[in-house]
């Protein structure tokens, strides 16, 4: 069973992540990414994730938090939250994750994890996410759980798979028991998520076109300012530069996975002039479309 992967996210429509994380009968996948000037694009899912920083420093936006986090920081992120992460030092940056579906620790919904444990925390609309760092106690705990269960997963010992979710669910259980008393965030937050999501939904559709913030706005039914809005108290960038930034994405991808022309990919990604093409890519990952695929070759 391997479990290494390089994460590659393939984002849907309304933005959520649409890759399967593990499988049916082990539902938890590890990844190891390396981010460089370019972020992991904004996503949702309806794991759960563990993030921790192996090198470098991440900024990691979870729901309306930013976490700036050193090497052996994490983060947990809950179900169905919009979050990303991007380089927010000068030298490399190296991202572990364990995306994992809740039934891994929570097993049957009838059982007393999922009705005591689980369950709350799913439901806790106050509980987007958490930094966890080693000078907290249970944090540091909770980071230690992750490396044990890593550990298990690269070793593969003799019965690994009740180690990695024994680890795994203690991990969890001090996330919910220490942060289930955080205050609810307000509806009006809550509110602006679920625009965001809307919204998200219509670029994605549509982003190799020519479009508007007014557009953008209209798909939840909303006027330019409050879109806007929204758009920077949610995610903190405005729409039209998230639209910049998942076609530079979009770019990478086909750079990296296939041979076509790189005025076609350009095309194929919303920008209707290579030379502009060329300045969005390079001002987001540091080097041309052309540099860019001769890396990676």
């Amino acid at each position: 069973m391997d479990l290494y992967q390089r994460r590659l996210s393939h984002i849907g429509a309304d933005g959520q992540e649409l890759a399967t994380h593990g499988s049916a009968d082990f539902p938890l996948a590890c990844y190891g990414c390396v981010l460089t000037d370019s972020a992991l694009p904004w996503h949702w899912h309806d794991e759960l994730e563990v993030n921790v920083v192996l090198e470098g420093t991440v900024s990691f936006a979870v729901g309306s938090e930013r976490y700036d986090l050193r090497t052996g920081e994490g983060v947990f992120v809950n179900s169905g939250v919009l979050h990303s992460a991007q380089n927010a030092g000068d030298g490399p940056c190296r991202v572990h994750s364990f995306v994992f579906h809740p039934r891994l620790v929570g097993g049957d919904p009838g059982s007393v994890f999922w009705q005591d444990y689980l369950s709350p925390l799913l439901a806790a609309r106050s509980m987007e996410g958490v930094a966890l760092r080693p000078d907290m106690s249970w944090q540091r705990e909770a980071l230690e759980s992750f490396q044990r269960a890593d550990t298990a997963i690269r070793e593969e010992p003799p019965g690994y798979p009740f180690l990695v979710r024994e680890r795994v669910s203690w991990l969890m259980y001090l996330v919910s028991a220490h942060q289930l008393t955080q205050p609810q965030p307000s509806e009006k937050a809550q509110r602006d998520a679920q625009r965001v999501k809307i919204m998200l939904r219509y670029i994605q559709a549509h982003y190799a076109d020519s479009i508007t913030v007014e557009q953008i706005a209209r798909s939840a039914s909303l006027s330019a300012s409050e879109c806007l809005r929204c758009f920077h108290a949610t995610i903190g960038t405005a729409p039209i530069q998230y639209v910049k930034q998942l076609r530079v994405q979009q770019a990478a991808v086909l750079l990296a996975t296939t041979d076509r022309k790189i005025a076609d990919i350009g095309a194929q990604c919303g920008f209707q002039e290579t030379s502009y093409f060329s300045r969005a890519f390079r001002s987001l990952q540091g080097c041309t479309p052309s540099e860019y695929r001769r890396r990676l070759g």
